[in-house]
């Protein structure tokens, strides 16, 4: 008997973050990582060579590196034009530092896009004026809070993906997913915000109305509403199109707003970290293309995870909760996990289960995922938020997990006792 694919997986990802540890080199590490993965799943050289070519040369990893670059411009761009320090001086003319530091982060939230933390994490060091939090403090809050709406914010598209997925109408999963939002936010006060010290400092007069401040970004979720309502070819062209032509529409709409001199635009444009960012996601996408690819046996890795999970005699709920959460640290991305998982555990419920058992197992599922997803070494706006602060990925991580555990108590009791005590 080989090893189980489970046992690979968690490898090929402990590979990753000791290999960072010991070399500082996230690039390298993840190609260890990839490389152990890949040769452990049976693929040949040459395969390897395709799947990781087919995966680098596809038009969303193109687009994906795009937004990269766009989110990391916009963001340089509204930092030059003051629209930063005005946001972060508004925000913290009507809240305390702790409250600030927070909020800002879920405001940028609302941003389906990855990778978005990298926007956020600025907003958090400014409101540190006097740098005496602790920089894996403010890791932990940026990325924790930058990612409290994904279970219940309809323009994600791991929640749409779902929805599809289990045949619900998004605007009940919408409802299913707020217990799971007000926890997270609970989870994020109690453990983080509770440990930062509200400082003094001069509060400086609020610039203009948030609304105003915040344009740049309505715009981004405005036009990307509007392309999936009326202009859904476009998606059907890369997932990623419509939140790139977001951006775009955001950055020429400041530059009326607030127009920055050639000289300016120079320093936006020409810098290194959207590079290094950008060779990190294309990495991190070759990765998931080996999670999501079928081993030379023509199974797919999560399918024999499945089959070899199920063959040890595991109770569905377990396999309901091990499955996507494996498959969301695996992936390091919500549309990642979904697509991999969800129809697996919607499977288990066996032919036509009742509405309660249908809302339960994707509350579980997909909160199981997602936490999958934030523990994960390979999620861009954990990687990213690291860059940002200069701190460990392994650190990071392992702080996390009193938050984790706490949520995936949560999610059991929610999904097992509170929704079916309602629906039953």
């Amino acid at each position: 008997m080989g090893i189980p694919v489970l046992i690979k997986i968690l490898i090929s990802l402990t590979i990753i973050l000791v290999a960072n540890k010991v070399i500082k080199n996230l690039a390298i590490s993840i190609l260890a990582g990839t490389a152990t993965l890949a040769l452990w799943s049976g693929h040949s050289i040459s395969e390897i060579g395709s799947i990781a070519w087919k995966e680098f040369s596809h038009l969303d990893n193109a687009m994906l590196s795009a937004i990269i670059f766009l989110v990391i411009w916009l963001s340089s761009q509204m930092a030059k034009a003051g629209i930063m320090g005005d946001l972060v001086n508004t925000i913290k003319a009507k809240l305390s530092v702790k409250g600030a530091i927070a909020v800002l982060p879920a405001i940028i939230g609302l941003l389906p896009m990855p990778g978005g933390a990298i926007f956020s994490a600025p907003l958090v060091d400014d409101c540190d004026e006097k740098s005496i939090i602790d920089p894996v403090l403010k890791t932990k809050i940026n990325y924790w809070f930058r990612h409290i709406w994904e279970y219940t914010w309809p323009l994600y598209p791991g929640l749409i993906l779902t929805s599809n997925i289990v045949d619900l109408p998004i605007w009940q999963l919408f409802l299913l997913g707020i217990p799971m939002t007000l926890a997270a936010v609970i989870t994020g006060y109690f453990f983080l915000l509770r440990k930062v010290k509200n400082q003094d400092i001069v509060k400086q007069k609020a610039g203009k109305g948030i609304l105003k401040l915040i344009a740049p970004i309505v715009v981004v979720i405005v036009v990307y509403i509007i392309i999936l309502i009326f202009f859904p070819k476009i998606s059907q062209i890369s997932k990623y199109l419509p939140m790139s032509i977001g951006l775009i529409s955001a950055m020429i709409l400041l530059q009326f707003e607030r127009p920055l001199t050639a000289s300016d635009w120079k320093t936006v444009i020409i810098n290194k970290k959207p590079v290094i960012m950008v060779l990190i996601v294309v990495l991190v996408s070759i990765y998931g293309a080996f999670i999501e690819a079928r081993m030379p046996n023509g199974v797919l890795l999560m399918d024999q995870m499945r089959i070899e999970l199920d063959n040890l005699g595991i109770p569905i709920i377990t396999l309901i909760m091990i499955i996507p959460f494996v498959s969301g640290l695996a992936t390091g991305i919500t549309v990642g996990f979904a697509g991999a998982s969800i129809p697996i555990a919607m499977s288990l419920l066996g032919s036509d289960p009742a509405f309660y058992q249908i809302l339960s197992t994707v509350s579980l599922a997909f909160s199981f995922g997602f936490m999958g997803v934030m523990m994960s070494p390979v999620h861009i706006c954990l990687i990213v938020t690291n860059e940002h602060f200069k701190t460990s990925l392994v650190k990071s991580l392992t702080s996390l997990l009193p938050l984790i555990i706490s949520m995936l108590i949560f999610a059991l009791l929610y999904s097992q006792v509170i929704i079916r005590a309602i629906f039953l």
